[in-house]
Parts: C-alpha cells; sequence; structure tokens
C-alpha cells in the first residue's frame, strides 16, 4: 500500500508542484498581474487550442471518443451542476448563487485535469481526456454562463448570446477543427507537427504556473463559509458521487480514471474572470479557486489510491 502512495503522488506531483511555484514566483517579484495576464491569454487563445487539436490528430479516434463516456460526463456535469444550483437556492444568499455554483461544479479540466490523465495514461489520456476537453468547454462554458446571467445585471442569458460565447471560443474550435483529421487520417506535414509540438509544450507548465500565480491566501481569509461549502461541494461531494456512478454504470481502467480526474479537478481560474466580468462577487470567486487548489494536492491523492486499491483503474 505504501508503494501505491508513492506511485499516486508520483502522478500528481509534478502538476501541483508547477502550481506552487507560480505561488513561488509571484512571492518573490519575478511574475506579476501583468505577466499572468498576457500569458493566460496565450494559452487560452493559442497553445491550449493547438494542445488540444495536436491530442485529438495524434489519437485513435473511434477508440477514444467513446459515446458512453461522452454520455455520461454530460449527464454527470449537468446532475451536479443542478445539484449545486439546488443547495444554493436552499442556503445560499440570491446575490451570490451565480458565483457559488460555478465555483462549486467548474472544474480546471482543460489544463489540471488534463495534465493528470496524460500522467497517469500517457497518450492514451491525452486522446480521451482531449475529447473530453471539447464537452468540459461546452458544458462548463454554457451552464457557468447561464446560472451567472442570472444573477447578474449585466449579463445576456438569451439563447443566441450564449451560443454566441460558446461557438467563438477558440479551444472549441481547436477541437472541431482537428476531428477532420483525425476521423479520416488526413496527414499534415512534419514540420507543420514539430513546430505544433514544441507550441503545444509550452501550454501546461505555463497555465499551472499563471493559476498558482493568481492564488491569493488573503482572500482565502476572508471567503468566510460559503467559500467552503462550495469547496467541498467541488473537491468531496461531487467527485465521489459522480465516480461511483460512473463505477455502477460499469466504467473500468483509464475511461474511470480519467472521469475520476475530471470530476476531482479543482474549481477553473476563469471561473473568477467570468464572475468579475458579471460583476459577482469576486472575491468570492477567488476564494473557492485558493481552497479547490490546495485541497486537490490532497483530494485526488486520495481518490487515485483508492481506486488503484480496489483495482478499479
Amino acid at each position: 500500500m505504501l508503494a501505491l502512495l508513492f506511485q499516486t503522488l508520483g502522478i500528481t506531483a509534478p502538476v501541483f508542484s508547477m502550481l506552487f511555484i507560480g505561488v513561488l514566483l509571484r512571492r518573490v517579484g519575478w511574475i506579476d498581474q501583468g505577466f499572468i495576464q498576457t500569458a493566460s491569454a496565450l494559452v487560452f487563445n493559442a497553445t491550449m487550442p493547438v494542445m488540444l487539436f495536436l491530442g485529438i490528430y495524434h489519437s485513435d479516434l473511434h477508440r477514444a471518443a467513446s459515446p458512453a463516456v461522452l454520455t455520461f460526463f454530460c449527464l454527470a456535469t449537468l446532475g451536479g451542476f443542478l445539484l449545486a444550483w439546488g443547495w444554493a437556492l436552499w442556503r445560499v444568499p440570491r446575490e451570490e448563487r451565480g458565483v457559488y455554483v460555478q465555483g462549486a461544479f467548474r472544474g480546471n479540466n482543460g489544463i489540471v485535469g488534463l495534465a493528470l490523465a496524460t500522467s497517469l495514461y500517457g497518450e492514451h489520456g491525452l486522446a480521451l481526456g482531449s475529447v473530453l476537453a471539447a464537452l468540459v468547454i461546452l458544458c462548463y462554458n454554457t451552464l457557468a454562463t447561464v446560472v451567472l446571467a442570472i444573477y447578474s445585471p449585466v449579463l445576456k442569458s438569451d439563447p443566441l448570446s450564449i451560443a454566441r460565447q460558446v461557438l467563438l471560443n477558440p479551444l472549441i474550435l481547436g477541437v472541431l477543427a482537428a476531428f477532420p483529421f483525425a476521423w479520416w487520417g488526413i496527414r499534415l506535414p512534419a514540420w507543420v507537427l514539430t513546430s505544433g509540438d514544441y507550441f503545444a509544450q509550452m501550454t501546461l507548465p505555463l497555465a499551472l504556473v499563471c493559476i498558482g500565480g493568481t492564488l491569493s491566501l488573503p482572500a482565502l481569509r476572508s471567503s468566510g463559509s460559503l467559500a467552503l461549502s462550495a469547496s467541498l461541494m467541488k473537491m468531496v461531494w461531487l467527485p465521489a458521487l459522480c465516480t461511483a456512478a460512473a463505477w455502477l454504470c460499469g466504467f473500468r481502467g483509464a475511461e474511470l480514471g480519467v472521469l475520476f480526474l475530471y470530476f476531482a479537478s479543482p474549481t477553473a481560474a476563469a471561473s473568477y474572470v467570468m464572475a468579475r466580468a458579471a460583476q459577482g462577487n469576486a472575491e468570492l470567486a477567488a476564494s473557492i479557486i485558493v481552497i479547490t487548489t490546495l485541497a486537490a494536492a490532497l483530494t485526488t491523492n486520495i481518490g487515485l489510491f483508492i481506486l488503484q486499491w480496489g483495482g478499479w483503474i
């Protein structure tokens, strides 16, 4: 069991160490808010779309794009969203509900979840994780926009506005652009792939350092019980319920492992930007990001340890 614990730590430690390096670099002044904003924009608009494109391009899409996995993930995401919203209707003040619900269900799967899936399962994890990332982007952005718009005086929640925001997302465009190449086996020149690989390799280190640089302990101390409640929902209750449901549905091996990692990812840093744009409680959003990111180093290891100990992944 001790050997299994060290094996689990070996999977997650490289990812979370980059987060804490980002905290350190911000603390000593080697990166600042300007760098984080510029680098985050580069990741979102360029390097991550290329990484997702190449992940799908190099994959056996007929094997990675499992309809059962994709359907289950969509249903589980919608179920988790409705559960978090239902709890917020009962226990959370109205003006805080949009930020609370977004923080409680929206995981950082495009960065942390995908990095862990790749670390655990290599090329197959990257392929399956990249396909799931398309659904992550679609589901999370749509649902977050809806719930924030309902409780915001500035965002529009009509279907046309939501559809426009989703369809113009660079990550979705990168994923959709790759499907014809992977599905029909269209080959690109070797030099294009090599250049793309160099460019895409910047994505995870740069993104993880930026997330670490955004963490704010003062916001954590002033967050109160709402941030803790949303964080427990995100890191404990929803991953446990969704992973148990996946196990009951018969998922095993890499499929169950990647599903767990996506369910158990910390709250996406983009939730802070969206909360601020919606004129919501941005400090609450930041606190949820801090708590879930720090908690993920523990909860993800515990979850992987249990799943490996049971022989299910």
